[in-house]
């Protein structure tokens, strides 16, 4: 344990990066880079401080816990603190933060001074509030926090995307205020039914003490659950998902999709499960529905893609179907290998989105029959994408495999029909990666001018590449650490349900059965 305040410290750093990258003068502009990948790659350390801090054997909901009252009137703490969920989501962000940064090392023109500043700035912003939002037990901070992630990548979208970039961020940002709004009046109604009092926003004390009767619990379990699905994104809120995506920038991409859109998952179990376990199961068959479809129509649309970011975000539209699945299964596989999914998505994502961005850079365009025979000239690109193609699709031995091999075992335990209707997106996985790779980097070698045949990956971008890559192989064979974190909050949100795994069905052996 440490009596630093580590969350706090891990939104502050950032933040302050942000102040000084935007207040750089015009002349030392190009200092924004460096600095804002510094004060990333602190945040970094203070987050593996953190994770050296935490004790998973702990019986505490919740570790290095910060709180002081804020709006007392209105019960409102500044309350932050982490399970193993959230401590699982923090560290994950501040790795792909600095991954992200460099990536975008040359996303924007060093000659143009304010926006090289600014585009820096916003991506330690909203590092920051991505801390917040999964480090807050506070439900109203939580919320703060949920809708201050917008503004960040609104500008992020609207200001340095694609030529479609503002039809992008204002359909991002509507469907995110929506969400938002809904799960605000479900806030105010929560403290209404909660104990109320100073800290009558506290995760902690709401689990087992909102009061009201079962519709209005109903209610309340929905308004959480449409924020959360919009952000998660499930289909039928998904349609913003594919034009942010392939509109933002790769780097911010990777944030949005491989860190932002789990909020809508870690909500669910956060705020859905464990603050309204019996509106949870009343609403199980809908949701698992809803999990099926998003499996199954992300993965076909996926494959139809000519636009290579866009195939990518409907993957994700699959892939996020599977998470659902898992938590609501309530079993304690299946929670595990969602709460790892959340984690490994996010790095096989990553791969995806930057790998492909690196090869739009090369070639200007993002459609996949523009390209041919890439693997003959940029080779360790080629094997790169490929591996990061072959981690989404769950190839065993690489990162995913464990977690939708949990996740597809832990509902067949309890939803035999819905479990093998989902294991066709495993089938649907291998289509849609196989082909978009065989398309880009298969087949003659093509013609170049002289002297213009693009390069391989340089050193940065294998910078960029190796951590990512690295994260596939070790957490396919020794998931372990990442599972230890996780399974005990997972336990304990079981507990709070009310749920226990299904007892085996096999007789044992000598039965007369």
């Amino acid at each position: 344990m440490t009596s630093l305040p580590l969350l706090t410290l891990m939104m502050v750093v950032p933040l302050v990066g942000a102040v000084v990258v935007a207040a750089l003068p015009s002349g030392a502009a190009r200092h924004a880079r460096q600095i804002a990948l510094g004060a990333s790659l602190v945040t970094l350390a203070l987050g593996v401080a953190a994770w050296v801090a935490f004790d998973s054997g702990s019986d505490a909901m919740f570790q290095l816990t910060e709180t002081h009252s804020w709006i007392p009137q209105f019960g409102v703490s500044y309350a932050l603190g982490v399970d193993g969920i959230a401590l699982a989501l923090i560290v994950m962000a501040v790795i792909l933060t600095p991954v992200c940064l460099l990536a975008a090392w040359n996303d924007v023109d060093e000659a143009e001074t304010g926006r090289l500043k600014r585009y820096f700035a916003l991506m330690l912003v909203l590092e920051a509030f991505m801390v917040g939002v999964f480090a807050a037990t506070d439900v109203f901070l939580f919320y703060v926090f949920f809708e201050a992630m917008l503004i960040p990548v609104y500008f992020l979208i609207g200001f340095y995307g694609g030529p479609q970039r503002q039809y992008a961020a204002v359909k991002f940002l509507l469907f995110s205020l929506a969400g938002g709004l809904i799960m605000l009046v479900a806030v105010i109604a929560l403290y209404i039914a909660g104990p109320g009092g100073q800290d009558g926003f506290l995760v902690e004390k709401l689990i087992g003490n909102v009061d009201g009767s079962p519709v209005a619990l109903r209610w309340m379990f929905v308004g959480f659950f449409i924020a959360f699905a919009v952000k998660a994104p499930m289909w039928p809120v998904h349609t913003w998902l594919p034009d942010a995506a392939t509109e933002a920038r790769p780097a911010t991409a990777v944030l949005l999709v491989g860190v932002l859109d789990k909020v809508g998952t870690y909500g669910m179990i956060r705020f859905c499960l464990q603050l309204f376990p019996e509106a949870s199961k009343w609403a199980t068959p809908v949701v698992l529905t809803l999990a099926v479809i998003s499996v199954i129509y992300g993965a076909l649309l996926a494959i139809g893609q000519t636009d290579m970011m866009r195939l990518i975000a409907f993957t994700s539209i699959s892939h996020f179907g599977f998470i659902v699945l898992g938590i609501f299964a309530m079993t304690s596989v299946g929670g595990a290998g969602s709460t790892l999914y959340m984690i490994n998505h996010g790095f096989s994502t990553a791969g995806l989105f930057l790998i492909a961005g690196f090869l739009v850079t090369r070639h200007g365009s993002k459609r996949i029959p523009d390209y041919g025979g890439w693997q003959r000239v940029t080779p360790v690109l080629a094997g790169t994408f490929l591996v990061a193609g072959l981690s989404s699709l769950a190839l065993p031995g690489l990162s995913s495999f464990v977690s939708e091999f949990l996740v597809l075992q832990g509902t067949f335990m309890r939803y035999k029909v819905a479990a093998v209707i989902a294991t066709l997106g495993i089938v649907l996985a291998a289509l849609y990666i196989l082909l978009m790779y065989q398309r880009l980097m298969t087949g003659p070698k093509p013609a170049f001018a002289e002297g213009a045949a693009p390069r391989d990956l340089n050193r940065r971008e294998k910078w960029v590449v190796a951590p990512i890559i690295a994260s596939f192989v070790v957490l396919g064979f020794y998931p372990k650490p990442v599972l230890d974190l996780l399974n005990p909050a997972v336990d304990r949100t079981m507990q709070i349900v009310g749920v226990t795994d299904p007892a085996p069905t096999v007789a044992a052996p000598g039965s007369s059965k």
